[in-house]
């Protein structure tokens, strides 16, 4: 084994292909998460609430090298209707973490940020992001703790996370026929596939180049939003309707996440990725997969409900 791994949030959106991308490195790993990881069975599982710090210090074993904190709050609308929830995940989930890792000895902390802590957009989830980077790189001038920050944004996948935009929209389309966009659909994202964050977040621990930097994962297929309604139109082959609200769109950037900081960062692209238009027919192809596995367990329950009547008919007292 290359050295022993704890992940908090493992089973989240990032957080499930991160696992699996380390245990393929042949790292040892465990996920320190309030739910288990339902991608693979092959890394030990926690139970860990991070505003615990109790939970924090006994799923960390001795021994660790590397840890990762890939949980928390990862939903923007949903921060900004419960701005008390996100510090609480966020921040002091983040800081009870940072406290734990003064009495150990380990190699790396990775924190996962986000792009909404280059600006003033974002709302709380950007604040909670911003403050729990000064945090870390406090911590490293205080006790030494070495750290890799990874901002990224504008992530994707075929796995169904309600901070998954992609995976949403489809679902939405093929469900509805329709997408309400909250902008005028010129906005800018550089889309990346979860895998190529977590191979780019796996390989910050292989190298020195990377401790105590800042690094911005990133895609390299730059889009309008109007751009990837049309592409999903397309391989979807069907058409539906596009609704634009230009109003009320203030806590999203519209072009790019920088805004002016002392904090510098350095953008990580991946060599190979997932191109774009792969990883949306695969969202379309598991979209598509679960409709019909609704549509199975409906029929299922159905045809139960219907032997069901037929025997209290036939039957009676066999109901009663």
């Amino acid at each position: 084994m290359k050295g022993k791994v704890v992940i908090f949030g493992g089973a989240g959106f990032i957080g499930s292909y991160l696992t699996e991308e380390l245990l393929k490195r042949e790292y040892s790993v465990i996920v320190a998460d309030i739910k288990q990881n339902q991608y693979t069975e092959k890394a030990e599982f926690v139970y860990c609430d991070i505003t615990s710090p109790e939970q924090i210090a006994q799923a960390i074993p001795e021994n660790t090298d590397y840890i990762y904190n890939f949980a928390g709050f990862a939903n923007l609308e949903r921060s900004v209707k419960h701005p008390v929830d996100t510090v609480r995940l966020n921040i002091m989930g983040n800081l009870y973490i940072l406290d734990e890792l003064r009495r150990r000895n380990i190699k790396r902390y990775v924190f996962a940020s986000s792009a909404y802590a280059l600006n003033d957009k974002g709302s709380f989830y950007g604040v909670s992001k911003l403050a729990s980077e000064k945090l870390v790189e406090e911590f490293y001038r205080q006790y030494g703790i070495k750290y890799t920050i990874l901002r990224y944004g504008s992530v994707y996948s075929e796995r169904d996370f309600d901070n998954n935009y992609i995976y949403s929209l489809i679902k939405t389309i093929i469900n509805e026929h329709k997408v309400v966009h909250t902008g005028d659909g010129n906005e800018i994202r550089e889309y990346i596939h979860a895998s190529d964050v977590a191979s780019m977040a796996a390989d910050v621990i292989a190298s020195e180049e990377y401790a105590n930097q800042y690094m911005i994962l990133t895609g390299v297929e730059r889009m309008k939003r109007k751009e990837l309604f049309e592409m999903i139109r397309e391989i979807l082959g069907e058409d539906f309707e596009v609704i634009l609200q230009n109003s009320g769109y203030v806590n999203h950037y519209r072009i790019t996440p920088y805004s002016f900081q002392p904090t510098m960062s350095r953008k990580m692209v991946a060599n190979t990725y997932v191109d774009m238009g792969q990883g949306i027919l695969e969202c379309i192809k598991q979209v598509y997969k679960e409709k019909e596995n609704d549509k199975y367990r409906i029929s299922t329950v159905d045809h139960d409900r219907s032997v069901l009547r037929y025997v209290c008919s036939r039957y009676g007292d066999l109901c009663r």
